[in-house]
């Protein structure tokens, strides 16, 4: 790939795309970054505070899901690559709307996959669209065994089952009209700047304001945690050296029973908070279990790890650790996460 090159990451103020567009624009800074984010729930400017004033990076407020918007912008602004990141995400709230999953992970990628081929037309040498997806497209592992690259597709959840679709018109269109494109498929991330309904920051968030941990069932639901981080140094290596229509995937190899990980959450917060040993144990409250919930995911990397030389940087304790060290120090940001005021950044900096 040449020196130079114009990369537009979608859903880039999100929790892993902030970490890619800071990977990007402090690595290579003769690549331009156009961060594409619509600012929903999840999206949080904030999350890039150190990287916005930077000469390479730029923020388009958008949503992909509106066809003449990605053309247009596509065609005004030559990019060479594509990290595809922005997706509804989150699966309970795929459960109560699958609708507003469906248009913005099937749809919107749909509307980039023909805003790229038609743009870049036949001429394709050295673009590429680089679609992030996710384990759960795989479904749902018995006590043993691991998801590869060749894992039947089985999605169990209106989430997994846009993102697989999606994950099928990438690779229709790689065969289809030649669109140079890589997937990678990763495992639950953990890290800084993840928005507060998910497992770790919830826990974290809930136990400093001695609330209620809600845990689905009986908490032994098994997930394989990738630190955020070693996500985005992943997404750099496959987008760099990554086989054309090949498929990746990242884990952190690294299973946990969510049961056992709250546990783990609740020892390291007593410690830091200075609360006595098994106080925040005590918040625990099992609920009523999610409907159709996988009880394992975990990913077989080793694709990953021979063909590119990727691998984990960190264990586990080392990166949790760091996590709630992370969200401990930077009390501003989860108050303006959880109160809303966050979604104001974009009107003080950018709406003038």
């Amino acid at each position: 790939m040449s020196s130079e090159k114009h990369i537009l990451i979608t859903g880039g103020a999100g929790f892993i795309g902030s970490h890619v567009v800071r990977e990007f624009s402090i690595k290579y800074p003769n690549y331009k970054i156009t961060n594409l984010d619509k600012l929903t729930y999840a999206g949080n400017l904030e999350n890039l505070v150190d990287v916005e004033a930077g000469d390479n990076y730029s923020f388009v407020k958008g949503d992909i899901v509106d066809e003449a918007f990605v053309d247009e912008l596509f065609t005004k602004s030559d990019f060479d690559a594509v990290i595809h990141l922005a997706a509804e995400s989150h699966v309970d709230r795929s459960i109560t709307n699958p609708n507003e999953f469906v248009e913005t992970n099937i749809v919107g990628t749909l509307n980039l996959l023909n805003a790229a081929k038609n743009t870049w037309g036949e001429n394709t040498d050295g673009k590429l669209f680089y679609h992030i997806s996710t384990d759960e497209v795989y479904g749902s592992l018995g006590e043993t065994g691991y998801f590869v690259e060749t894992t039947p597709y089985d999605p169990r959840s209106p989430y997994s089952a846009s993102k697989a679709a999606s994950d099928h018109l990438v690779r229709a269109y790689f065969h289809t009209y030649n669109l140079p494109i890589v997937i990678s498929n990763c495992s639950n991330n953990y890290g800084s700047h993840q928005f507060p309904e998910k497992l770790i920051p919830l826990v974290i968030n809930n136990i400093k304001h001695n609330k209620e941990i809600p845990v689905y069932g009986k908490g032994e639901n098994v997930r394989d945690w990738l630190f955020v981080q070693d996500h985005a140094t992943a997404i750099d290596i496959i987008f760099h050296e990554g086989k054309l229509g090949e498929t990746y995937n990242i884990g952190g190899s690294n299973e946990w029973k969510n049961i056992d990980l709250i546990h783990l959450l609740c020892k390291i917060m007593d410690s830091k908070l200075k609360r006595a040993e098994g106080e925040s144990e005590k918040l625990i409250s099992f609920v009523k279990d999610r409907a159709g919930h996988d009880m394992r995911y975990a990913i077989d990397s080793s694709k990953l790890q021979n063909e590119l030389g990727w691998k984990p940087s960190l264990q586990f304790e080392e990166g949790l650790t760091k996590t709630i060290d992370w969200y401990l120090a930077n009390e501003a940001w989860m108050d303006n996460v959880t109160s809303g005021d966050y979604q104001k950044y974009y009107e003080n900096q950018y709406d003038k």
